[in-house]
Parts: structure tokens; sequence; C-alpha cells
């Protein structure tokens, strides 16, 4: 069952993207924050949304989306993580699913996700190849020397014309 990130979710998601092994420890503060602001402001004042997906009555992943300010329709994909035990289960294409299926109702038109290019992070570029995205830009030497910042797209309404 998929549904909206409640606070009592907090700790869970940040144990499981601490235990994908991918987020640095800086990100893992970073993402405790951001749902700490989430709860506080961000879903009020800026529209951000988070979903956790639930096995057994337990988070087993989460995902996080805001529209992009300043633009019509465009939307970014903040953080996704699936618990590493249940990596290949489905439960990451069916949290992207939920997100675009959100995106598009709230007259989204092209979501965007961003990743590094270090090799630890392949696996998570083939997911989103897989999943109908296209790599649209990388960004050399972004997050630091040697570690790009990828982004990859995909257009989910023709938008407004």
């Amino acid at each position: 069952m998929i549904r909206p990130t409640i606070p009592e979710d907090t700790d869970a998601l940040i144990a499981i993207a601490a235990e994908t092994g991918v987020f640095k420890d800086y990100e893992i503060e970073a993402l405790g924050e951001v749902l700490y602001d989430y709860f506080e402001f961000e879903r009020d004042e800026n529209g951000h949304l988070a979903a956790t997906i639930l096995v057994d009555e337990v988070p087993a992943g989460f995902v996080y989306y805001a529209p992009d300010t300043m633009t019509f329709g465009t939307w970014e994909m903040w953080w996704i993580a699936v618990d590493p035990r249940r990596h290949g289960s489905g439960i990451g294409r069916r949290l992207v699913e939920f997100c675009e299926a959100d995106v598009l109702a709230a007259g989204g038109r092209m979501l965007f996700i961003d990743t590094s290019s270090l090799p630890e992070y392949e696996p998570t570029r083939r997911f989103y190849l897989a999943l109908g995205y296209e790599q649209d830009a990388v960004l050399r030497d972004y997050f630091n020397d040697g570690d790009s910042k990828v982004v990859f797209r995909k257009r989910l309404s023709a938008g407004k014309l």
C-alpha cells in the first residue's frame, strides 16, 4: 500500500536511505531536514509531496517530489529509496509510477530526476532508463570532482501548447 508519508515514518525512511549504502552522511542528514521541513512547511506552502510504501504495515520505501518553481508543469523527484532487502521486488517501480500519476493528476507535464555518475549509481541509472526516462544532461563534476550530476527526464503529458 502506498500512502502519504506521515511524521512517524521519518526514522524508518532515514534508516532505509542509510541502508542503501549510496547516500553520503550529509545526504542522510539533509533527508532528515527535508522531512522536518516537509511536515512543518513544504506541503502547505510549496506543493511538495511524499509517499511511503508499506509492506506488512512497515515502511519499505518512499518517494519525495515537488513542482519546480517558475516553470509550467515541471516537477522534480528529489528522493527515492527502497529497503535494500526488497530491491528487485518492484517497489521502486511502484513508487515511481505512483509519483508520475500524482504529478500528472496535479497538471504536471514533465518529471526530472537527478542522480550521480559514480559507479555505485549505475543500477539507479539503468532503473530510470528501464522506466522510460531519457538521460537529458550530464553536469560534469557537479557534486565533486569526478562525480557528475546525471539528469533524467520523462514527458508525462503534452502540457500547454
